[in-house]
């Protein structure tokens, strides 16, 4: 798995938003979300949501799944940084 990987909301601006020439409001305004939740999800503080990644595909950027794909990337790459507790198996080794 590839560490330190992007934030779906970078991803979403710098290949989808800059090159269409969009800014937030607008873009906010098409997808049918408020402004603050646009914002807050390309500036990393939020991840994309099934919802939005559907109003995203509707919008024709991209696939709802590839864009849930990317936010469960980045999720699981933000846990394997973090120390987690010793784990046992949950079966007994026989």
């Amino acid at each position: 798995m590839m560490k330190n990987h992007p934030h779906p909301g970078e991803m979403l601006r710098e290949d989808v938003l800059i090159p269409l020439g969009l800014e937030v409001t607008e873009a906010a305004q098409r997808l049918g979300i408020a402004r603050t939740t646009l914002s807050r999800v390309i500036n990393g503080k939020s991840g994309i949501s099934s919802d939005l990644a559907i109003r995203l595909e509707r919008a024709g950027a991209g696939t709802a799944r590839a864009w849930m794909a990317l936010q469960t990337n980045y999720e699981l790459s933000m846990a394997l940084e973090r120390k987690l507790p010793d784990v046992k198996p949950l079966k007994s080794v026989a």
